[in-house]
């Protein structure tokens, strides 16, 4: 598979994992091949390699005589997966730590500027997709290629829960709780403490589990 070919494949994983985790594929929809194909106006072969992937993933399951579904992930994988994740988000400080450099943290004030916007006018989905452009630069501030990868795959195993749950919780306050973490970690960063950041980040995923496995 050549570059260019690699590429529009990786870009339609993201994009079909997206509409995955912001619940425009509910868990349980039935994802056709080529419905799919004709949206995006390719062949069936790149959607049936992405759908592969995200299987591997465990985002959707294929059933014989069924087809592919959205999984629906249990409150004991969930528990199992954010255990992990917590573990994985302290590893990020201790394992290849990358101090952030001042395009990084750049960056990272166009988060707080998103994060402000979101607390004067809290919005679900702009919630969920700011929160999943924060993770990925969480992962940029370790160069363990094995860390990353891991982290990522069950980072999106979780990402759709707060969306389901969203209404037994405080949106206005979650947005305000995001905000102060953004806030804890741009301290931490611009002393190049990568390992603050990464137990600021676990202290959070651990609330964040907390006030969700009580709505």
């Amino acid at each position: 598979m050549g570059e260019e070919a690699r590429d529009r494949l990786d870009r339609l994983h993201r994009e079909m994992r997206m509409r995955i985790c912001l619940l425009d594929w509910a868990p349980g929809t039935r994802l056709s091949e080529g419905d799919i194909a004709a949206e995006y106006g390719v062949s069936r072969t790149p959607i049936r390699r992405v759908l592969a992937r995200l299987e591997d993933e465990g985002l959707v399951l294929s059933q014989h005589g069924v087809g592919t579904l959205v999984t629906d992930p249990d409150a004991e994988e969930l528990a199992q997966t954010y255990a992990l994740r917590m573990e994985l988000a302290e590893l990020v400080g201790r394992l290849a730590p990358v101090v952030p450099s001042a395009a990084k943290l750049a960056k990272l004030e166009t988060f707080l500027d998103r994060a402000r916007a979101l607390a004067a006018a809290p919005d679900p989905r702009d919630f969920a997709r700011l929160n999943m452009d924060f993770f990925g630069f969480g992962l940029s501030l370790t160069g363990n290629a094995v860390l990353r990868e891991v982290s990522e795959r069950l980072y999106y195993r979780t990402a759709r829960v707060w969306l389901r749950q969203i209404a037994g919780l405080d949106l206005a306050e979650e947005c305000a709780i995001f905000l102060t973490e953004l806030q804890d970690t741009r301290r931490a960063l611009a002393l190049g403490d990568c390992a603050a950041a990464a137990l600021i980040r676990r202290a959070h995923i651990s609330m964040s589990v907390h006030r969700l496995m009580a709505a």
